[in-house]
């Protein structure tokens, strides 16, 4: 049994907090650029360039590259054979948020109660996600959660008989009505099966697949080609400023789900699709 003190974690996730931050991931830069060169609507190709340079001075001046820093979200790979050792996880993860929205000069967004709103002042609780794997590791993504395309996102539960054809429409109905509210062009989170919650887990959990790696299921990686292609039809564009870059890439992960149900979740992230990780 490998022992790791949960001070690592605190450490690895105030760190994790700024870096997601300030620095855009090399695959989602990687394809602003390209779809920058392929983009034929010159409003739409200079938003793009905007947005590469907003980018770059982010990771330059170590800034945030947008003024909504986010809700801390959290994926844990737990490795079985690790043994933490003083202190609680969870808590171990808050005081590496609240230390890194604090020494970082990050907006603190967090209300403690939806309804009465009152500030937590330190961006904390995180939304933690939790899953036991094999082996000694401990696997850590911060990905700081804005909610001008949080509140984009829907959930349904469809009907079996409403099929592909069914998951289709919604998809591109969500799309849709997030129109320029989700400060596109978008990355699409897909959850597939499971239940209402489970939905909802597997969409965010698309979000941290690199962009560059389809689903390794042969259906899903046409359906999500597929998509793509049909969401940037909808001529939104960088902004809204029309074009056909809406969206940059579609994720789906799906999970076996009951016969009477087809729950589908579409999870949207703006263009700042910001996530960060380590491996302890």
């Amino acid at each position: 049994m490998r022992e790791i003190n949960v001070g690592e974690v605190t450490k690895a996730v105030r760190q994790l907090a700024m870096d997601a931050n300030y620095y855009l991931p090399e695959d989602v830069k990687g394809r602003l650029v390209e779809s920058q060169k392929k983009e034929k609507w010159i409003l739409a190709s200079d938003t793009l360039g905007r947005i590469i340079n907003n980018a770059d001075l982010a990771a330059q001046e170590q800034l945030p590259m947008c003024q909504d820093t986010g809700m801390a979200v959290v994926f844990v790979e737990l490795g079985q054979d690790v043994h933490l050792v003083g202190g609680t996880l969870e808590d171990a993860i808050n005081e590496g948020v609240r230390q890194g929205y604090a020494d970082g000069f990050l907006r603190k967004s967090v209300v403690e109660d939806p309804l009465n709103r009152i500030n937590t002042k330190d961006n904390t609780p995180a939304v933690i996600n939790l899953s036991l794997v094999p082996g000694d590791r401990l696997k850590i993504q911060v990905a700081p959660k804005g909610f001008g395309s949080e509140n984009m996102s829907q959930m349904k539960m469809l009907k079996p008989s409403d099929g592909l054809a069914g998951v289709k429409e919604f998809i591109l109905k969500v799309c849709r009505e997030a129109g320029p509210n989700a400060c596109p062009p978008i990355v699409v989170g897909v959850g597939l099966g499971g239940t209402f919650d489970k939905a909802a887990a597997l969409a965010k959990k698309a979000l941290m697949r690199p962009l560059d790696q389809p689903n390794a299921k042969p259906f899903y990686q046409d359906l999500e080609a597929e998509l793509l292609d049909e969401i940037n039809r909808l001529g939104i564009g960088p902004q809204g400023y029309g074009g056909q870059t809406t969206a940059i890439a579609v994720a789906i992960e799906y999970y076996p789900t009951h016969i009477a149900g087809l729950p589908v979740a579409v999870n949207i992230n703006c263009h700042a699709t910001r996530h960060k990780e380590i491996i302890l």
